[in-house]
Parts: C-alpha cells; structure tokens; sequence
C-alpha cells in the first residue's frame, strides 16, 4: 500500500509501525474525530508484514476458551478464572468493534479475516485430567463459559480432534473440553483492511517505507525525523502526540524519547517457530485448535497447541511454538538491536531478570538445539503417526519480552503486553507480546485514554464509544442477558457460530 498523499510536516497524531495496534488506534481514533490529523510511518514497503502477519503469529482469538495458563490453581486446589473472565471480556471487545465496522459497510465480507473454529484443551495424565475438570466445573459457573463442554471419554474425544486420537491406547487417561464459540483470526488480512478504511473513507494512508530515526522533545509536542527509505531523504515532522506501535521496535524508540517512565525497561528477544503440515490428507483430518499444558520449565507462550489455519485462502494446520533466538526485535530488524537497547538505566533490570530467569534460558538452549526429528518427536504427542516428510518449519514473527525494574529481584521477565506512556500521554508506547493482536481495541481503549483525556470524558466520545464497543467499560459477566443479546448479534454480523 503506497502512500500518493504528500507527506506533511504537522500532525496531531503520528502512529510508528504498520501492523494491527496502528491501524486499530488510526481507525478508532478517526471514528471518533474524523477531523483529527492522523500520519501513519511503516518502515517496510507494505502493512502487516511483521507480528501482524499471518505466518508470524498462531491466529487464535483469545478467549480463555482453551489457554490453561489464563487459569492458575491455587494452593487450596481451587481455580482461579478471573484472568479468563479479563481475556475474554477484551476479546469480546475486539469481535464488537468489528461488527460495528461490517454493520455500517466498512468490512463487506469478515470471513476474509475471521473464522469460526472449535477451540480445545487437551491433557492426559491423572493429575492434569483432575486439573481441567475442576477447571471446567469453576468456569461453567459464569454465563460466559457455560457452553464449554468437558470429556474424558474417547470415543466422544475422537469426534472432536480425530487425528489426534488416532492410534490412542484406550486404557489412556486423557481429557478435553470443547468451546464451539472459538475464533481463528487473519490479523495480517484485518491489518490491511483498516488501513484501506483509512485510506478511502479518512484520507490517511500510510507512508510505507518511511522510518522513524528519531524523537524529541519540542514546544507543544514532538519532533520525528523521518527518512524517506525509498527516496533516501530525511523529513523533519512535528506532531502532538506519538503511538509507538513497531513491535520491537518500540522499545529502542521509546528510549529515544527521553521520557523517565522508559527506565528501567528492557527486552529479550524470543523467535517463534512451527512445524506446518505439507500433506493435504492430513490436513483434512483436523479442524480445531487445541492447546494442551506447557512443560514444567517452559514459558507460558510456549503452550503447544495443533491449529487449524487459514492464510492466503487456503486451509493450513500448524503445530508449537518452538522458541529460536536472534538478537534481532524485528523479523526484518538488525543483529545490533538487543545489545543497542543495554542502557545504564535498565542495565540492573536486564542482569536481575536473567539471574532469576536461569530456568528459561537452559529451555531456550534447548530449543536451540533441537533437530527436525526432535520437533516432529514433540508433535507426535499430539499426532502419534506423524511422519519427517508430512512436515516442514517456519520461522514466524519475532516477539521482545518485557523486562522491567522490580524492588525485590532488581529485574523481572513480565509476559503479555503493557502500555508505557508519559505523564501528559502525549508519547505512548506498547510493549511485549501475547495475547497482543486479540487484545487491540482492548488495549486501544485504554490508549486513548492516556493520549486524549480531556476527550474521553465527553459525552460525544463516551457515546461514540458506546456505539462501536457496547462493553467497552464493563466486563461480559456484568449482565448476562445484555451481554448474550450483544454477542449473538456480533456472531451474526461476523458470520460466526451463533449457538449461545
């Protein structure tokens, strides 16, 4: 998507980085004032080509529905599901908006972006089997989870993930649970689609292969330079506010801006692997996502789970994650980025978070060791018969996990994402990585609060607000049968499963 518009020099709002957190503030943000001056900087030469990207990320709407580590158990032996309750109330928020977006014409067809596909977990063992009925009992508790159904049964087991339970002793303790509510999402395609919104409707396209080199602070804002990558020249561009959205990229660009709340932030890189399926005949034989436990020393990101996709049009299954490593924070990044963002103000922080991550850095070394027949190895505790050949590895996206100052450990390795900003909001950051893209208008929301608070309390926005995302200040256990209306009209609007 190249930009033909001039690229101006005054702003009120500039978003750095073309993936699904740019397009979905750009978006939101020109819903609510269509009169505000938005630039949108992409340093690669089309939009969603890193996290954002299809290949680069496992797909899933995060729900809750299958993720076991949204679920804890406590030392008493209860679950604790209020993290799910929060997953699944932000990904509601995400499906809200985009209906909004197919009922006034913007999005023509959602299936080019989302689809409906059962989500499972699945665990074998006496003591996980335990672990997800009491894990189902506490959820089917709530209206949000109360479709969930549970099994330990093979022969029902065997109807919902078939290639799985091929060769299965019958004697074998295993259990699932099953939501048919489950999502697989195209984010790369969604990615694309909000920017040709902004573009046709807004008049705000992006400039591709436009890159940020630097921020400071001036009178009544911000100054970026800008170069031009494609032209080799540099552009000086002033602006109100800044959204830093470039993946990894945010966190050396957040040290540029000089603000305090940056220190003590740091990042290591992860790369995200998959075996993807190369024989069509396999392929046919699942349709589902299943997440089963991560093991005993493993990151929660590196839950394994064998998902149905669908990327380019065409149907793929995939199975991981496996964990590499680059110094790089970006697929298209550069091997100096880790050691460029090592600063005297997060240097204790870095050393802190590594001491006390030692268990994670011997599994990261053995991922890195890993051959395609170990892989495969892995994948046949899901598919028993899996063969080498039926499958082959991609490299997807590259994910800098947060690390931040902490009192007691110096330093700790925080998961999920989190909203850097300075005090006036006019500099915001996002960084980290899961559950990210399923969280976005989510996380959005809470964006605009920093960026434009004086706004956010008007009545215009708050209603504007109301109209896009009904729940988008309350969570989904806060009135089951509003709720319940919302979500089966959202369902129908999507084109999803609308058996509530």
């Amino acid at each position: 998507m190249a930009s033909s518009k001039k690229l101006e020099s005054n702003y009120d709002l500039v978003c750095i980085g073309g993936g699904i957190m740019s397009g979905t503030l750009a978006l939101m943000t020109k819903l609510l004032d269509k009169n505000i001056n938005i630039g949108v900087f992409e340093r690669l030469d089309k939009v969603g080509l890193e996290s954002s990207e299809a290949w680069n990320n496992a797909g899933t709407g995060h729900s809750a529905f299958c993720e076991l580590n949204y679920t804890p158990e406590q030392e008493d032996g209860s679950i604790d599901i209020s993290k799910a309750i929060e997953i699944f109330s932000e990904f509601e928020r995400s499906k809200q908006f985009w209906s909004y977006l197919v009922k006034n014409g913007m999005i023509s067809d959602p299936s080019d972006f989302i689809n409906s596909i059962p989500h499972h977990s699945w665990v074998e063992g006496e003591e996980d089997v335990m672990f997800l009925k009491k894990r189902h009992e506490a959820m089917q508790k709530t209206h949000m989870f109360k479709t969930m159904k549970y099994s330990d049964d093979h022969e029902t087991l065997k109807k919902w993930f078939p290639l799985i339970m091929k060769e299965r002793d019958p004697a074998e303790i295993m259990a699932g649970t099953r939501m048919e509510l489950g999502t697989e999402v195209n984010f790369g395609e969604l990615t694309k689609t909000y920017f040709e919104i902004l573009e046709k409707e807004y008049e705000t396209p992006v400039h591709v292969q436009h890159e940020v080199l630097d921020i400071s602070k001036i009178d009544g804002g911000w100054l970026l330079k800008v170069k031009d990558l494609s032209g080799r020249t540099k552009h000086a561009v002033k602006t109100k506010r800044i959204f830093i959205g470039a993946g990894g990229y945010a966190l050396p660009l957040l040290q540029k801006t000089g603000i305090p709340e940056k220190d003590g932030y740091g990042g290591f890189p992860v790369s995200g692997e998959f075996l993807f399926c190369k024989n069509p005949e396999v392929v046919d034989q699942h349709w589902a996502k299943v997440y089963s436990k991560a093991g005993p020393d493993a990151p929660p990101m590196s839950t394994p789970h064998l998902d149905t996709r669908y990327i380019d049009g065409e149907r793929e299954l995939l199975f991981g994650p496996f964990a590499g490593f680059s110094p790089k924070f970006l697929k298209k990044g550069s091997n100096w980025d880790l050691f460029k963002t090592v600063k005297w103000k997060n240097l204790k922080s870095l050393l802190g978070a590594f001491w006390h991550n030692l268990d994670l850095t011997k599994y990261l070394i053995g991922q890195l060791r890993m051959s395609h027949k170990d892989r495969v190895d892995n994948l046949r505790d899901f598919v028993k018969n899996a063969q080498p050949e039926d499958w082959a590895l991609v490299v997807a996206g590259q994910r800098v996990q947060v690390i931040k100052s902490d009192p007691d450990k110096w330093g700790k390795l925080q998961f999920g994402t989190e909203v850097v900003h300075s005090k006036d909001g006019s500099i915001t950051g996002l960084l980290g990585a899961s559950p990210g893209a399923s969280t976005a208008v989510h996380i959005m929301i809470e964006l605009i609060g920093y960026a434009f608070p004086e706004k956010m309390e008007t009545k215009e926005w708050r209603d504007k607000f109301d109209e896009m995302i009904p729940y988008w200040n309350k969570n989904a256990d806060a009135d089951e049968e509003q709720f319940t209306a919302v979500q089966k009209s959202c369902s129908e609007l999507l084109k999803l499963e609308v058996s509530h």
